[in-house]
């Protein structure tokens, strides 16, 4: 069985807090949910395997959105470095913006990733406990070989993306900063620290790009290798 740990969410220090006391509670109730999920539409002829290969599309499709941000979110701080003169509180609401943008993007990004870890999970779940169902020894080892086939190329997905996911919160951090130092100190001391700051910001943004454009290329070769013969849902 394959399982990848997953992360609190971006920018957490103490777990010691009401939300890390009722992440236990609401992992139980948020499983018994997908469970619900996956009953009602797999009872409507949906295979949890279309479901994995709609989510890590999904996911696909955060990351790219995720990418763009955080490169228009630099490209913004990199103009505003040359601000000859103006309203500052004007400079202030921009990169506000483009920090709530980023941040929006970066949640995304966690939970489509842990959506397709959910139904990932739940199908090798599955795949795991039919292999018993067979008397045909030639077809069991068939399909455990694919089975641990399907596991690799989802742990290489899933630490691809992990690892994209963990380059996420550096940047917010740094963007997060110099927002913070900008609404404080509205004036030419806070221009010149983003200045200061851009060369760190590019390395850190090209890494997450880097990370991302890496995911982006293993959610396609997985959504290739899941895409043979369909097979029947659950109960047919």
């Amino acid at each position: 069985m394959v399982s990848t740990m997953r992360k609190s969410g971006f920018g957490c220090g103490n777990d010691f807090t009401l939300a890390g006391l009722l992440s236990p509670i609401m992992r139980l109730i948020g499983g018994r949910f997908q469970k619900i999920y996956f009953q009602v539409v797999e009872s409507a002829g949906r295979h949890k395997r279309d479901i994995l290969v709609a989510r890590v599309d999904s996911a696909r499709g955060s990351l790219e959105e995720a990418k763009e941000q955080f490169q228009t979110a630099l490209e913004k701080f990199s103009a505003l470095t040359h601000f000859d003169g103006g309203a500052l509180e004007d400079v202030y609401r921009q990169l506000k913006i483009e920090f709530d943008y980023s941040t929006s993007k970066a949640l995304a990004v966690r939970d489509r990733i842990d959506a397709v870890q959910d139904v990932a999970e739940a199908l090798f779940r599955e795949w795991e406990d039919e292999l018993d169902q067979y008397t045909n020894r030639s077809l069991r080892a068939a399909s455990r070989q694919k089975l641990k086939l399907t596991q690799q190329h989802y742990a290489q997905l899933m630490s691809a993306m992990r690892r994209a996911e963990g380059k996420i919160d550096p940047v917010l951090r740094v963007f997060r900063d110099q927002v913070l130092f900008l609404k404080h100190n509205l004036n030419a001391q806070a221009i010149a620290s983003l200045e200061s700051e851009l060369t760190g910001m590019s390395h850190g943004v090209a890494g997450l790009i880097q990370a991302m454009e890496r995911s982006i290329d293993h959610a396609e070769v997985f959504m290739r290798t899941l895409s043979g013969p369909k097979a029947l849902p659950a109960g047919s």
